[in-house]
């Protein structure tokens, strides 16, 4: 159903895409409308239990795009180095493909806390309250993940 990594050399561990994927700032999302377009948004993100988890207003393009259709892509990039006299840049990075849905409840709040613990984390008794004044009006995106492709550049 995927296709594989055309270049096999730069394809890195599972371990190095796990990292990648724990450590990274900041991913784009993209998705695909009702018009045939597709839409990428980059995006704070958490990585828990081989799932992502975006967070977003109650509505908005990418709600409206993951509501026409669930499939989605995720692209992290960790590192980056151009090398102009080789006409090349090195990239580490994690491409993911999977499914993106609402979720609520528990899984809403463990998500909300580890955006915290990984953005803020010297702000946690804030972030708490941030959260609770926040919660409902804030959306959570779980990126069940299909299928991830690591790429080491070097």
């Amino acid at each position: 159903m995927f296709r594989e990594m055309r270049r096999i050399e730069k394809l890195s561990s599972i371990d190095r895409a796990e990292e990648i994927l724990t450590n990274g700032e900041y991913g784009v999302l993209s998705t695909i409308g009702e018009n045939g377009y597709p839409y990428g948004v980059a995006l704070n993100y958490v990585y828990m239990n081989n799932r992502i988890y975006v967070h977003s207003a109650k509505e908005g393009h990418k709600l409206d795009n993951i509501k026409f259709s669930s499939k989605v892509s995720f692209f992290v990039v960790s590192y980056s180095e151009l090398i102009p006299n080789k006409f090349e840049t090195y990239y580490d990075s994690v491409v993911c493909f999977g499914d993106a849905q609402q979720v609520e409840g528990e899984e809403k709040d463990l998500a909300l806390r580890k955006f915290i613990e990984k953005y803020s984390k010297e702000f946690m008794e804030s972030g708490e309250k941030y959260i609770s004044n926040m919660k409902d009006k804030t959306t959570i995106i779980r990126i069940n993940i299909l299928h991830k492709t690591g790429k080491i550049g070097r």
